[in-house]
């Protein structure tokens, strides 16, 4: 049978940019559990055979460390969990953890991501992912998930984390430099999170050529 290609949903343009090196259908959702809930019955509107959630994420496993891919067996939000789909994983390369954790906010704090993982087991987090798998079941149609981890679970998130991008990904720079002057002993850890992030991008690029070939 002939493999029919799925829409990937990111967040922002920078992630998109990767993810279509795979030659599949993409579309941005805005980095929110509304946007991609909004996009991804779009994407379905006009006919997606399936979706895939593409991007970054928390980790909340502290054993997973930046820029290590995600490929989970299923997505946990609002108390439902959502199997993904068995064909897409093995497009995917097959899973590589049972769970990841859904939610419409930041996990901001290593002492939340410490109790998120005590209280769900899931590897890892993201805001899109759960509203992803919503709409497809509810849709009927396959889907899976592709992530790379950007903050591990023993990183605290600088302020700018929260107000640094605008919907589109791009660096919002007013909020940049005001969170800058408000907090300016978060220039470190920013630091960090972007060599981090920078890892997480690499490993999704490798895996976005290699979906093409």
């Amino acid at each position: 049978m002939t493999f029919q290609a799925p829409t990937i949903l990111v967040g922002f343009a920078a992630e998109a940019a990767i993810a279509r090196r795979t030659g599949w259908p993409v579309v941005i959702g805005g980095g929110t559990e509304a946007g991609a809930a909004r996009v991804a019955r779009q994407a379905i509107a006009a006919g997606a055979r399936g979706l895939v959630s593409f991007g970054l994420a928390g980790g909340l496993d502290p054993a997973l460390p930046a820029g290590r891919l995600i490929v989970p067996e299923a997505v946990l939000a609002h108390g439902r969990r959502w199997p993904a789909d068995p064909g897409l994983l093995r497009s995917l390369g097959g899973p590589s953890g049972p769970l990841l954790l859904g939610l419409d906010r930041i996990a901001a704090s290593a002492k939340e991501k410490r109790r998120l993982w005590a209280d769900t087991g899931a590897s890892a987090v993201d805001m899109e992912s759960g509203a992803v798998a919503e709409a497809a079941k509810e849709a009927g149609i396959p889907f899976a998930v592709l992530r790379a981890i950007c903050d591990p679970a023993d990183r605290d998130l600088p302020p700018a984390a929260a107000v640094a991008l605008d919907a589109e990904g791009r660096i919002a720079l007013g909020r940049l430099i005001g969170s800058l002057i408000a907090h300016p002993g978060q220039i470190p850890a920013l630091i960090g999170l972007a060599r981090d992030a920078a890892l997480a991008r690499k490993t999704l690029l490798a895996m976005a050529t290699a979906l093409a070939d």
